[in-house]
């Protein structure tokens, strides 16, 4: 009777075996984090990345400014001049190549991008008055909120003593991460080849010492 009883048991509360095994796999949570990380992992990257380049990118423009300021005051002081004196002068290259040295630390110059700029521009000269240095940045289009940069009218041409001056550096920082790219790229070529750009503009005005 007892063994009746048990099998009987038995028998009613048995589930067949396909039941078990899909019950089973609805039940486990193996590998659910994994596939939860696979999920979450490009956005996450994507943000991750944008934050490490945004960083990155504001701390290239506060290079830029910083050398922008040493050789401002290099040309202020007469430590560099143009035409003035054989000790101090300095060329076009050499006044571009003075400013790499400045900023190696993150932005690297090759002797090509000395010679003939496509990152680095360098906008140096000599005024009248304080009035006529310009405050905006040159763009083709004119006035285009997004234009190319215009370096048709950059030049080398500091004065000397006790002259008026401005010397305003401009560098394309490439921006990598498509995420953030439309919010901090304040410049669109229209050639589609070309990715949009973090245009970095760093100026000092001045005027120079008398030097001898």
């Amino acid at each position: 009777m007892r063994q009746d009883h048990a099998e009987t048991t038995s028998g009613s509360t048995a589930c067949p075996k396909g039941k078990r095994a899909w019950w089973r796999f609805a039940r486990s949570k193996d590998g659910a984090a994994a596939i939860e990380f696979a999920i979450l992992a490009i956005p996450y990257f994507l943000i991750v990345f944008a934050i490490i380049e945004t960083f990155v990118a504001y701390t290239g423009e506060q290079l830029v400014g910083n050398a922008v300021d040493t050789m401002a005051r290099k040309l202020r002081t007469g430590n560099i001049t143009v035409g003035h004196n054989p000790a101090t002068d300095k060329d076009r290259d050499q006044f571009r190549q003075q400013f790499c040295n400045e900023i190696s630390i993150l932005i690297k110059c090759s002797a090509q991008e000395v010679a003939t700029p496509d990152k680095l521009w360098l906008d140096v000269r000599s005024f009248t008055s304080f009035a006529q240095i310009p405050t905006t940045v040159p763009r083709n289009p004119a006035n285009s909120t997004y234009g190319e940069l215009d370096t048709s009218s950059f030049a080398y041409s500091p004065g000397g003593p006790k002259t008026i001056n401005m010397l305003r550096a401009y560098y394309k920082w490439d921006v990598m991460t498509d995420l953030i790219r439309p919010y901090i790229s304040n410049v669109r070529p229209t050639d589609s080849s070309r990715p949009y750009y973090f245009l970095i503009v760093e100026t000092a005005a001045f005027q120079n010492e008398d030097y001898p």
